[in-house]
């Protein structure tokens, strides 16, 4: 770790966070672009197959969220700790109790998995389709939770490269196995899609293997790997495990429960959408799977890019924001939490817009051309990122406030009112009625955690409001431009399938990314978060 401790503090926050945003969009957006072959491979069966994928992959996430506990963020903290007080034989023999405890906890969970798998699938009503997808996932919830052990040994020493490869690793290897095993069943073997689904899933498994073998391949450069798997020379040492794991998760639980609010949401929909719907209406399990690919399955794959990039983007603060409030710096932890607002906004409101504006082509080169509602719920989903991602950046910032406590108040606000108004939603508004009740579940939150960090940092609220009106305002002009070239492109090329529809994204594309940067120079938006760059970029492109 030497090269590590050599860098500065800032180069060190600046290299990790390039890391990090790295891993978390590549592996994303790898996530999502193997949908294309797969969906089609499926044939008349895609929409179902995606949907049992969704369905066993929330419940999966769902498990890989309480077995992990938080305990990688509690070992990046104390690895950290006891290598600064210069006490590197207690980072290693804690790293080794840990990983003890995890590996049992993921077989814990992984039995609870697979023994409850006929439970969960009736709550998603999935039916025995879904019971053999949850059973393929369950390895996976072994492995993982040891894995995010060594995940966060590297944390501790500000590195987050090796965590970034190993996640890239993990998709592309993951992603390899899905394609192969999928188009072997489909084209070759029985043609099966519950069976091509259920090694799509296994597939989860199977790249976790790549990934720890990345960070074994970067524990031997470092020199740790015979420290941490080989004899103990540190059994000398005492320390409190019990304490140390209870400790873990006391300050865990409030990012584990706020953290995953878009999760159980989704986990919601899924245990109420199906059975709310077999009560109101006479749709066949089929139709209703159908149903719920298309309203959460489906935009997912490209929701959570949108806001896996959002989070990246305005999360880039919030340590310093804690750093500033500890210091008692308000007028700093101010300026952070508007600069944090403001670049959130610049990137996620033009990013729906334009989405929106293009969903067609973009469901189609995902999907196909859209039947029946799919492309109404996917515009709808599309438009719900600007709440979601408003979310996940507010609550990691109250918490880094302090303020954990309020944050899951106001989560179980949101939840409650969530619970309350879905099935009726369901029942007024069938397929959009889990959107719109996850939209007014999350605004409650949204504005109790706004009010809440300005009665703290007293931050400008007016320099908010004028930053996101003019980032509408450009948002606006760039919507115009782009439906007019949409509407010219389509003399020029009619509308057909993923060829086309690829063409429409790359050039209508390129026109409102530039006319929207464009017009974020001009009017100096972009300085207000890039500084000085702005000028190198308006002097590059002859902006004046």
């Amino acid at each position: 770790m030497s090269e590590t401790r050599k860098l500065s503090q800032q180069e060190t926050m600046v290299r990790g966070t390039a890391w990090s945003t790295a891993g978390n969009f590549i592996s994303r957006l790898i996530g999502a672009l193997y949908i294309i072959p797969w969906y089609a491979w499926m044939g008349k069966n895609g929409a179902e197959a995606n949907a049992l994928f969704g369905m066993g992959y929330e419940i999966y996430a769902m498990f890989l969220s309480i077995s992990t506990v938080g305990i990688p963020v509690a070992v990046a903290k104390l690895v950290s700790k006891y290598n600064t007080l210069g006490q590197s034989e207690t980072s290693i023999y804690m790293v080794k109790k840990i990983l003890h405890i995890m590996a049992l906890l993921g077989a814990i969970f992984a039995a609870i998995m697979y023994i409850g798998a006929p439970f969960f699938a009736s709550l998603s009503h999935g039916g025995e389709d879904l019971v053999r997808v949850l059973r393929s996932l369950t390895l996976a919830v072994l492995v993982f939770p040891s894995m995010s052990v060594l995940r966060g040994y590297f944390q501790g020493y500000n590195n987050l490269k090796p965590g970034a490869m190993s996640q890239i690793a993990e998709q592309i290897v993951r992603v390899i196995w899905m394609l192969v095993t999928a188009f072997y069943i489909m084209k070759f073997g029985s043609g099966d899609y519950v069976s091509a689904v259920t090694q799509s899933t296994f597939a989860a498994f199977v790249g976790m293997f790549a990934s720890i073998a990345v960070l074994v391949y970067f524990l031997w450069k470092d020199g740790s790997l015979g420290l941490i798997f080989g004899k103990s020379s540190t059994s000398h040492l005492v320390i409190d495990t019990n304490a140390l794991v209870i400790e873990t998760v006391r300050e865990a639980i409030p990012f584990i429960i706020t953290g995953s609010a878009i999760q159980v949401f989704k986990i919601i929909d899924q245990f109420t959408f199906g059975n709310a719907m077999a009560w109101f209406t006479d749709y066949s399990n089929t139709e209703l799977q159908v149903l719920f690919s298309y309203f959460s399955s489906n935009p997912s794959k490209v929701t959570m890019i949108l806001i896996a990039v959002a989070s990246s983007i305005g999360g880039v603060g919030i340590a310093l924001l804690t750093e500033n409030y500890v210091k008692k710096d308000r007028i700093a932890a101010a300026r952070l939490v508007i600069n944090n607002i403001r670049m959130l906004m610049i990137f996620i409101i033009p990013a729906v817009i334009g989405a929106t504006i293009l969903a067609k082509p973009l469901y189609t080169v995902f999907y196909g051309v859209p039947q029946g509602q799919a492309l109404g719920l996917f515009v709808v989903s599309l438009l719900q990122v600007i709440i979601l991602a408003i979310y996940t950046i507010l609550a990691p910032m109250l918490q880094a406030l302090f303020q954990n406590k309020k944050a899951i108040k106001y989560f179980a606000y949101g939840m409650v009112i969530k619970l309350i108004i879905q099935i009726p939603f369901i029942y007024v508004f069938q397929a959009y009625g889990p959107l719109l009740s996850t939209a007014i579940g999350l605004i409650v939150p949204i504005v109790l955690m706004y009010r809440e960090i300005h009665d703290i940092t007293h931050f400008n609220r007016e320099a908010v409001k004028k930053s996101t009106l003019l980032v509408c305002i450009l948002t606006a002009i760039m919507g115009v431009v782009v439906w007019i070239a949409y509407w010219l492109l389509g003399f020029i090329l009619p509308e057909g399938g993923r060829a086309t529809s690829f063409v429409y994204l790359v050039v209508i594309g390129f026109i409102g990314v530039a006319v929207y940067g464009s017009l974020a120079l001009l009017t100096r938006l972009l300085d207000k978060v890039i500084g000085s760059r702005a000028d190198i970029l308006r002097q590059k492109f002859h902006i004046y």
